[in-house]
C-alpha cells in the first residue's frame, strides 16, 4: 500500500477503483462512506502522510470532530469517483 500512498493521484485512482468494485458488489453509498471513515481512522492512526496532499488531509482530519471526519470521508469517496 505504501506505493499507492506515495502519489496522491495514484491514491485517488486506487480508491476510485475500490469504490466502483464495492458498488458492483451491491454495497450502498452509506456503507461505502462508513468504510471510508473507518479507513480514514486507520490511516490517521497508523500511516504517516507520504505527500503534501495527505498532510493537509491529516491536519483537516485531526482538526475535525466525528461528524466533520465523516464529511471528509464522504468527500474523498466523491473525489475518487471523479477520477
Amino acid at each position: 500500500m505504501s506505493n499507492v500512498l506515495s502519489n496522491f493521484d495514484t491514491w485517488k485512482k486506487f480508491l476510485g477503483n475500490r469504490v466502483e468494485a464495492a458498488k458492483s458488489a451491491g454495497i450502498g453509498e452509506d456503507a461505502i462512506s462508513k468504510l471510508a471513515y473507518e479507513i480514514g481512522e486507520f490511516l490517521d492512526n497508523k500511516v504517516d502522510p507520504q505527500n503534501d496532499e495527505e498532510r493537509v488531509l491529516k491536519e483537516l482530519w485531526d482538526a475535525g470532530d466525528e461528524s466533520e471526519r465523516k464529511t471528509i470521508a464522504g468527500l474523498m469517496v466523491k473525489l475518487a469517483q471523479r477520477t
